[in-house]
Parts: C-alpha cells; structure tokens; sequence
C-alpha cells in the first residue's frame, strides 16, 4: 500500500511539472505571437502612411504606445499618432488628464537629444563668466532679435561658459557680420558687443576663415531650425530665448 501511495505521489509530482511545463511553453508561444503580431501591424502602418506624408516623407519608427491603442509615428525628429488601420492622422500633444503629464513633448525632447560631448566646440566663440563650470552651447545668428533677448539675460547669469555657433540663417548679411566677429582679436568681446550694445566688429582681413559652412552643416544635421537654440550638457535643447530663472531652473537640475 506504502509502495502504491509513494508511485501515486510520484506521478502526481510528474504531470505538475509536465503541466507547467505546457503552460510556460503556451504563454512563450503566446507572447511571441503577440510580439510578431505587434510587429506586422507596425511594419503595415508605416508603409501605409509612408506615401500619404508626401513624396520625401521617411518614417523612421511605427511604435504601439500604451494609451489610447494609438501608434507613434516618429518622423524627422517629430512625432504624430495613428490608429491600427492607419485610417487616421492624430497631430497634437498626448497630455495624461489627471497629472497634465505631457507624453508627446518627452518624447520629442528624447528623439531631439544630442551627444554634447561630440559638439566641435574649436567651431564656437568660448565666453566664460564667473568660475565657468555650467556649460551650454547656443545656436545664434547676429541679426536674431530673440539672441540679443537671450544675451541680455546671459548678463544675469553667472558661473557659466557658453559656446555660440554662428549659425548665419536669416540673410547674407549675418555671415559677413559673424566673419567680422569671428576674426576679430576678442571674438568673445566683439559678439557681446554686438549683440547687447549694437557696436560692429571692423571688417575682417581677406585673409581669415570663418566657420560658416562647418556651422550651417552642423545646425542643419541637429535640425536647429530657428535661432537662438540652446543645447545643454544632457543633450536636451530649448529653442527661443528663455528668461533667467527658467534657465537657472534648468541649468540647476543639471547638477
């Protein structure tokens, strides 16, 4: 009887094992299923909706987020939504109703990131005020009403380095005045000059380079497409001009 309870037992103890085993093969199998299924329906929307953005129009990702059964669709550092049929477009801003968490502006803020650290800051004019250790770098062109907002403030802020790029957008002009600038003995002094006093740079030697095209190329691969625009340390940016105490808001948790 002894012998006949401990086989049974036994048994018992096999077919739980055998059972669970079958059950963790179907939730793999399930879950892999899943996982292919999300992937072809992906796959299906970005070549449905790839056409209908226009002729130049590259998706670069078709991702399932996890409100609202929309699809994010990432496209040159923007993001819109769609439906599962890709019958729809959805343009605008994902905001949770009950904290006004904004979904859409993190991920913009993610896709937009740059290594800092990769910056070719010898490209820049270097202004250090104070003991320098915060650091950002600004996107300007000499005749951006917003930059010379944006300096001004920078005379509030202390204990910074900033490197400007002369990224010369808004007309011929701002190139021959960035080169002045930039060959100037105090390149540093001569675009603070200009931008808070409105004081001109002499013109340059024939002879001296400046590095508009290395800039515009630059500018153009970050998708800066507006000036002022300030990078910081963590790759996050803000375009426009921004007032002393949000940039020492920002600069601050940083630390």
């Amino acid at each position: 009887m002894k012998n006949f309870l401990t086989a049974g037992a036994s048994s018992l103890r096999h077919l739980s094992m055998a059972a669970l085993l079958l059950a963790s093969t179907v939730v793999g199998v399930s879950a892999h299923a899943q996982a292919e299924a999300a992937e072809s329906t992906e796959a299906t929307i970005k070549k449905l909706i790839e056409p209908r953005l226009g002729k130049d129009a590259k998706v670069d990702a078709v991702t399932k987020t996890p409100y609202a059964g929309l699809y994010e669709i990432q496209i040159d550092g923007d993001v819109i939504y769609t439906d599962a049929k890709a019958q729809y477009l959805f343009i605008g801003r994902v905001v949770d109703s009950q904290t006004y968490r904004d979904y859409t502006k993190e991920k913009i803020e993610s896709l937009n990131q740059i290594p800092f650290s990769g910056l070719p800051l010898d490209k820049a004019i270097k202004t250090v005020k104070g003991n320098g250790k915060r650091v950002i770098a600004i996107f300007e062109d000499p005749n951006c009403i917003y930059c010379k907002r944006l300096h001004k403030t920078l005379q509030e802020v202390d204990n910074i380095t900033y490197y400007t790029f002369q990224y010369n957008i808004l007309s011929p002009d701002s190139i021959v005045k960035s080169r002045n600038i930039w060959c100037a003995p105090n390149p540093s002094r001569a675009w603070s000059e200009w931008m808070v006093n409105g004081k001109e740079a002499p013109a340059a030697a024939t002879s001296c380079n400046a590095p508009h095209e290395d800039v515009l190329a630059l500018g153009q691969k970050l998708k800066v497409t507006g000036t002022p625009t300030i990078f910081f340390t963590d790759g996050s940016r803000i375009p426009g001009a921004v007032d002393a105490k949000s940039l020492e808001q920002k600069l601050s948790s940083l630390k």
